[in-house]
């Protein structure tokens, strides 16, 4: 597949509507541009992860991996943007089958899960459990439109899951997870 760019500033969305792939206007409201938003958000979040991935050395080995998921969101993106249910999926089962494998590989150092634990630790923990939260919502989003591809939804739920196992990771796999404290109102001295 050639890409080609020529103009960034097209002017086509001044009046509150953009161009699907197939040609047609919609609403820059509209749901599924609010899910293609949603996945683009998350690609972006994934950028700023990377960063502190390649900074730690408990991650900086997963780096790859985390591209590769930028590139299936891409095409999780395409699959949005071009919604004609004849259309061969760019996104295939193949892709949350890897995923699977990969989070699996993770789990299987982990100190058991005896609590819930709150988004934090380490600062690649932190950004991970973000990611972890956006693909939740942009599975939310997705869900909701009636042309989509099954494998667009159980792609974005195993990776909300991937991303709750790399924050663990990133947390001595889970030795340094900060544990909820269920019921207790915490209150500072002053």
């Amino acid at each position: 597949m050639s890409i080609r760019i020529d103009r960034v500033v097209t002017r086509g969305g001044d009046g509150g509507q953009t161009s699907l792939g197939d040609g047609r206007r919609v609403s820059k409201s509209s749901d599924r541009i609010e899910a293609m938003g949603t996945v683009d958000e998350l690609n972006a979040q994934l950028g700023v992860l990377c960063c502190y991935m390649t900074q730690d050395t408990r991650t900086a080995g997963l780096e790859d991996d985390v591209r590769q998921i930028q590139s299936c969101l891409f095409d999780l993106g395409a699959d949005l943007c071009l919604p004609d249910p004849a259309r061969a999926p760019s996104l295939t089962g193949e892709a949350s089958i890897w995923l699977e494998g990969r989070l699996e590989e993770m789990r299987q150092s982990q100190q058991e899960l005896r609590s819930f634990i709150l988004p934090g630790g380490s600062l690649v923990a932190a950004h991970a459990h973000l990611a972890r939260t956006v693909a939740r919502r942009a599975e939310r989003r997705v869900a909701v439109l009636e042309e989509r591809s099954d494998e667009t939804l159980r792609f974005l739920n195993r990776l909300s899951d991937y991303f709750f196992v790399l924050a663990r990771h990133a947390n001595n796999h889970g030795e340094t997870d900060i544990l909820w404290s269920p019921g207790r109102w915490h209150q500072k001295k002053i």
